[in-house]
């Protein structure tokens, strides 16, 4: 019975784009509609990597230590270049300050600070990061 429909939707399918194609909707590869198709999908999908790429950026979802022997703790952008970041090595606690020229030490903390909801793995700051998102989406 599945295999039945199936095949009537798939011959259905073919028969209407035999017709179309007999009626002359076919582009023509060198007409100015086809062309502006053609354009119009390359652009959506530059565009499209582009917004990947931003939003991953945005996000931090490329900065994690598989090892965890390093970690961002926390980051505060401070300009649109500069950042102070928080690293645990360790038991260690250090304050960072990144400039695109420099990475300088700004302090050692003595008592580390406790970190709640720390996530164990990649996948866990993933998905809190997403789960995060998402009820800012849905609080809106």
């Amino acid at each position: 019975m599945r295999w039945s429909i199936l095949t009537m939707t798939l011959f259905s399918g073919a028969l209407q784009a035999q017709s179309e194609n007999q009626a002359g909707t076919v582009l023509e590869p060198m007409s100015s509609p086809y062309l502006l198709k053609l354009t119009g999908g390359l652009i959506l999908i530059v565009a499209l990597i582009f917004l990947l790429a931003w939003l991953v950026r945005k996000f931090n979802l490329n900065q994690q230590s598989h090892s965890g022997l390093i970690r961002i703790i926390a980051g505060l952008s401070i300009g649109t270049r500069d950042r102070i970041v928080l690293l645990q090595i360790g038991e260690e606690q250090i304050l960072v300050g990144l400039t695109p020229g420099k990475i300088e030490k700004l302090h050692t903390l003595s008592q580390p600070l406790d970190v709640p909801g720390e996530p164990s793995a990649v996948a866990g700051s993933f998905a809190s990061k997403l789960n995060r998102l998402m009820g800012d989406r849905e609080s809106s």
